[in-house]
């Protein structure tokens, strides 16, 4: 792309003055949806129900609405005071809907007040011509599916405060039953559509084919269901027909069956088009696209779909014809197993929030869209619910104006949803929530500070206690904070057992074991913090009742516990509790005293092998030390080092040691100031093959374990540390690219081991 120019001037005076609007007439042409939205946005907030004329009053203030500036670019406005009117002037209709959005942003207001700083002059356009989110109401949205079509209506409304264009929905895709679901999925497609409409934004649709495209009888079925949803949408401006993530179809099937989908497309919207992502398509395969492309020039094609494991943006943008566009589809949903993982998180999150759990993580973003969008023409996000909804906010506001600062899109944010008093605090505040997940959640303090921020801020604004954005706000402070308390309870109790365990030989196996497990049990018999559990608990059924958010399957509906259901892994054990209860059982079975006694102290000193020799959990950024990283803040997403992946095995109630629900290929492991005159030896686990080097040798094992928990172990010829440093790196396996990711060789541990 190419970014449209943006223009924006926010200027202001020492002598401004405030404008009172509270009798303010809205002046726009009768059925405006710019002047409709502000009205009744303003009455929701203030209570102060503005009247409508036709003309501006003479001697009183005013809020005027026009478009057809033909002086301003498509979509832009200027918002600006003249006298006692607020004038909001507009290229389009669409313009003057997100002119109003804008005023909403800068008005101060409070219940029976409405007043605007006079020196207010925004003369703005997009940077992106696409920008947009993926609503989908489908069972497995943590939220969507339980909305009415009010509700969706609402949100896509203030989806348009900060400039969002485009809406796409999922008509077809997961028609798993759900209770939540009220309204049929056709009639909400169609209410979707006309929503678009009436707000003047493109209406989209994701439409994949996860079956085989040569059975033409589901071919057929499909291709009639797309021509049932042409004719029951009055707005539809394309359709993304995703390659892979679902679909394993190959572009031989793929593009004759778009041609087809096409054909019946453009009778009924003449003007929209057919985009495709080249998500898990082979090398081969995508230079086929490209053939067709250039060698075809389809009309009916609308541009690529960048999403997560299809090429590169910047080799796509290059390869791409020049009249065809290149819209992002960026996950900002997800934590983990995701195209955009949290950098640096800790396990205790990855275990108790799973991959869709409230995620603010507007620094982070924010770098992302601005290193990806100069060779977009836009965006629209994968989302699949509203725990995702800053995200949403500093992609839109960004692809508006990349320029913008991510605290002042916050501060925004804070005064239209929240209220101008708290505004310049709450930005603060959700800022701190995005640190609260960076590094090792024991060494972060701050965490604290972020709950004790929040819990100031309830004291200030307890009007918002029904607000669903404030309630999600305080529920992950909450949760941080409860998560945090845990960690350290129960890595004390594990520590208190494995001291116990190191002590068998002159208390007994069985006394040793007794022991450990009232220790290990007393997370439960001397529970940490009910109090802040019982306010997540509140905060939960808050949420679902206010938002539809499910934070559990039992009891709130939830499509399974790693979609947001937080409520369901709240007490997963953060320690090897779990494992070494299973442990125990397999040492009571054991012949000898002498056998039981070893296994014990193994387990006890597994972590801790001894005065220097050294442990890395590779995975876990807590307990981790060797392992060489980037700085995350200026490395780019592309270029840094692999990041861990958190397992979910058995729905999130996997009593495997946790360390081996991590797994990681470090760039590097650094050792330093070693003993020259010592002898040591690697030991690994994993699963499958570690083919290790050692300054860059590559070794062989003399112990060969292949599966979880089984050990590896390589000797360390002298020579490797005669300067005191070591380095070990590891070559990924050949072979393994035809296999399924989970079956791909992994590392989870790593010592170091001096004889």
């Amino acid at each position: 792309m190419r970014f449209r120019f943006c223009l924006l001037f926010l200027t202001t005076s020492l002598f401004a003055r405030t404008i009172d609007l509270r009798n303010a007439v809205v002046v726009a042409k009768p059925g405006d949806i710019a002047g409709i939205v502000l009205t009744e946005e303003i009455a929701k907030r203030t209570g102060l129900h503005l009247k409508t004329a036709a003309a501006i009053p003479a001697g009183a203030p005013a809020i005027a609405i026009e478009s057809g500036d033909s002086q301003i670019r498509p979509e832009g406005y200027r918002l600006f005071i003249s006298g006692q009117t607020v004038r909001i002037i507009a290229a389009d209709p669409r313009g003057a809907l997100f002119g109003a959005g804008q005023l909403l942003r800068r008005l101060d207001w409070a219940p029976g007040k409405l007043n605007i700083d006079s020196s207010v002059d925004i003369r703005t356009a997009p940077a992106s011509p696409i920008r947009g989110h993926q609503l989908g109401y489908r069972a497995q949205a943590n939220s969507y599916d339980a909305w009415s079509p009010a509700q969706f209506d609402q949100y896509i409304r203030e989806l348009a405060f900060f400039g969002v264009n485009s809406i796409e929905s999922i008509p077809f895709q997961d028609d798993r039953p759900t209770p939540v679901m009220h309204t049929p999925r056709r009639e909400m497609n169609r209410a979707m559509s006309e929503m678009c409409k009436r707000y003047h934004l493109d209406y989209w649709a994701w439409i994949p084919a996860e079956f085989d495209l040569t059975d033409t009888a589901k071919r057929s079925a499909l291709l009639e269901q797309c021509r049932q949803f042409f004719t029951d949408s009055p707005e539809l401006t394309g359709i993304f027909f995703p390659g892979g993530d679902p679909g394993h179809n190959p572009p031989e099937l793929v593009l004759p069956f778009l041609e087809d989908m096409a054909k019946d497309l453009r009778v009924l919207h003449p003007k929209a088009k057919i985009w495709l992502s080249m998500q898990w398509f082979t090398k081969p395969q995508v230079d086929s696209i490209y053939d067709f492309l250039n060698r075809e020039h389809p009309p009916w094609f609308g541009g690529a779909v960048a999403g997560p494991s299809a090429p590169p943006i910047p080799i796509t943008r290059e390869r791409l014809p020049a009249q065809y566009e290149l819209r992002d589809y960026p996950d900002i949903t997800h934590n983990k197993i995701s195209q955009y993982e949290v950098p640096m998180w800790d396990q205790a999150y990855a275990l108790t929030l799973g991959r869709e759990a409230i995620n603010p993580r507007p620094v982070e973003y924010a770098r992302i869209h601005n290193r990806t969008a100069p060779y977009t023409d836009g965006f629209i996000s994968y989302s699949d619910g509203v725990h995702d909804d800053v995200n949403k906010t500093i992609w839109s506001a960004l692809s508006w104006d990349p320029s913008q600062n991510v605290r002042d899109i916050l501060i925004d944010y804070a005064r239209v949803y929240f209220n101008p008093a708290v505004a310049i605090e709450t930005a603060d505040a959700i800022l701190a929530l995005e640190k609260n997940w960076r590094g090792p959640l024991i060494d972060n303090g701050a965490v604290e500070g972020t709950l004790l921020t929040w819990q100031q801020l309830e004291k200030r604004a307890p009007q918002l206690e029904t607000n669903w954005r404030w309630q999600m706000c305080l529920l992950r402070a909450n949760y941080d904070a409860f998560v945090r308390h845990r960690q350290i309870h129960e890595s004390a109790l594990e520590r208190e057992a494995n001291a116990v365990m190191a002590q068998a030989s002159t208390i007994g196996s069985g006394p040793a074991m007794e022991r450990a497990t009232a220790i290990l049990d007393r997370w439960q018999t001397q529970p940490v913090s009910p109090d802040l559990r019982a306010r997540i608990v509140e905060l939960c059924a808050k949420l679902y009742e206010s938002i539809g958010l499910q934070t559990s399957v039992a009891k709130y509906h939830a499509i399974g516990a790693e979609r947001g259901a937080i409520l369901d892994l709240i007490d997963l054990p953060l320690n090897n509790r779990w494992w070494l209860e299973d442990q125990f059982k397999a040492i009571h079975a054991l012949d000898s005293e002498e056998q039981k006694v070893a296994r014990l102290r193994q387990l006890a000193e597994w972590e801790h092998p001894g005065a220097g020799s050294f442990y890395d959990d590779i995975g876990n950024i807590a307990n981790s030390p060797h392992v060489a990283r980037h700085d995350m803040d200026t490395v780019p997403e592309t270029s840094r080092e692999p990041s861990p992946m958190f397992w979910w095995w058995d729905q999130g109630k996997s009593r495997a040691r946790l360390s081996w629900q991590t797994t990681m290929w470090p760039t590097a492991l650094v050792y330093d100031g070693l003993d020259p005159q010592a002898r040591y030896f690697v030991r690994s686990t994993g699963y499958g093959q570690a083919l290790l080097r050692i300054n860059g040798d590559r070794v062989q094992p003399t112990v060969d374990g292949t599966t979880m928990g089984e050990f590896k172990e390589f000797p360390v010829d002298p020579k490797y540390v005669k300067d005191r440093k070591l380095m070990l790196t590891w070559d990924r396996p050949t072979g393994e690219e035809h296999l399924n990711w989970r079956q791909h060789s992994r590392l989870a541990e790593v010592w170091l081991i001096r004889k």
